[in-house]
């Protein structure tokens, strides 16, 4: 268990420094929240770095923040904790994107789902202004992977986000919202109903304090939590600049499962996926089972290869329907006009013929052979 110090530390930190802030957050993964926030008043030179981080800290009173974060429901959950979700460790030592990265130093939590459920989750994540197809497809596959077992993570953005969320929770699957704003506030504000449901019933995450703004540099610190959260990540529907693609970018950087939904040939939407897919930076995938797959230890959730319907007669030896290939409809032909079709010898066909009669594909009349009813069918 953490101690309360430390707790507090964390808490000071995530008030004054921006999320993914590389600095901040690897000093405190490196040295702990208490020695940190020491070191920042024992060296003035560490301190002038972080010029904007010191300033801040005159003003934050983090006792406040915490009662206040209690009061809405909000808890503040660090690693050591038993909830805190170990795979987002895996942040450490990562190159940045954007300048942004490392392992948070804590997150706030609004809702009854615990965090280190989360392990083996899929994300999926997409365009905002998305297609009715894409809607569709991000909900159904949100739905199969969700009624596996796996909860669903995702933004609770526009489009595919929604849908993802909506998927999930038809198939009465946990769901979390990682947000770029703290989790007391809905955006956007058209989600304000299913974020307090999932506030109510599942969770909705971030690593920005109860009543933080949604910066658009915030939404790229966020990207990197869906991706570490999840143990692969989906994109349906991208286009070339979609913010979907940096999550999946960091998903690749840690060695997660990256995926992705085609879409129509023409659909500037799916441009960024199809590039994705073409790259061999993400794997195909046309739906839940077959995310599922990819996700499974090897051997499980194997997915069944399409096949078109199998004919009786497609069991037969490949001599036996080259033959019954060659064999007329209704007017009977004889064998050796049915040798010269096949393409075999007459002798062979002959044989070949009168097992065919007595498995009743052919039968023979006084003029030649033509297919019985069993093959007509």
């Amino acid at each position: 268990m953490t101690t309360d110090d430390e707790r507090l530390a964390r808490a000071t930190i995530s008030l004054v420094a921006e999320p993914g802030d590389l600095r901040c957050l690897g000093l405190t993964r490196e040295l702990g929240g208490v020695e940190f926030l020491r070191a920042l008043h024992e060296h003035p030179d560490l301190g002038s770095v972080l010029t904007a981080v010191t300033a801040r800290l005159a003003d934050v009173r983090p006792e406040r923040e915490l009662e206040r974060a209690e009061r809405l429901g909000v808890r503040f959950v660090i690693p050591g904790d038993a909830e805190w979700p170990v795979q987002l460790d895996d942040l450490a030592h990562r190159a940045p994107l954007h300048e942004r990265g490392e392992v948070p130093v804590g997150l706030w939590v609004k809702g009854p789902l615990r965090l280190n459920e989360l392990d083996g989750s899929v994300a999926v994540v997409g365009a905002r202004a998305s297609t009715t197809y894409g809607d569709q497809v991000a909900a159904e596959l949100a739905a199969v992977v969700g009624a596996a077992g796996r909860p669903v993570v995702s933004g609770a953005a526009f489009g595919i986000d929604y849908a993802a969320h909506r998927g999930a929770l038809s198939a009465g699957a946990p769901t979390v919202a990682v947000l770029a704003c703290g989790p007391d506030r809905a955006y956007p504000a058209a989600h304000r109903e299913l974020l307090a449901h999932l506030a109510q019933h599942h969770a909705v995450i971030s690593e920005s304090p109860p009543g933080a703004s949604p910066f658009r540099i915030r939404f790229l610190a966020r990207n990197r939590l869906i991706a570490a959260l999840a143990r692969g990540t989906v994109v349906v529907e991208a286009a070339v600049r979609s913010g979907a693609l940096n999550t999946t970018n960091w998903a690749e950087r840690l060695n997660r499962v990256v995926m992705g939904t085609p879409g129509p040939l023409t659909s500037v939407a799916s441009v960024g996926v199809h590039q994705l897919i073409r790259s061999g930076a993400a794997t195909l995938v046309s739906s839940g089972e077959e995310a599922l797959e990819l996700l499974g230890s090897a051997g499980d959730d194997l997915v069944v290869e399409p096949r078109g319907p199998e004919r009786e007669r497609d069991r037969l030896p490949i001599r036996a329907q080259q033959v019954l290939d060659a064999v007329p409809v209704v007017v009977a032909a004889s064998t050796e006009s049915i040798a010269l079709v096949a393409g075999l010898a007459v002798a062979s066909v002959g044989e070949v013929l009168r097992g065919l009669a007595d498995e009743g594909y052919v039968e023979q009349l006084p003029v030649g052979w033509r297919l019985a009813e069993r093959a007509r069918c």
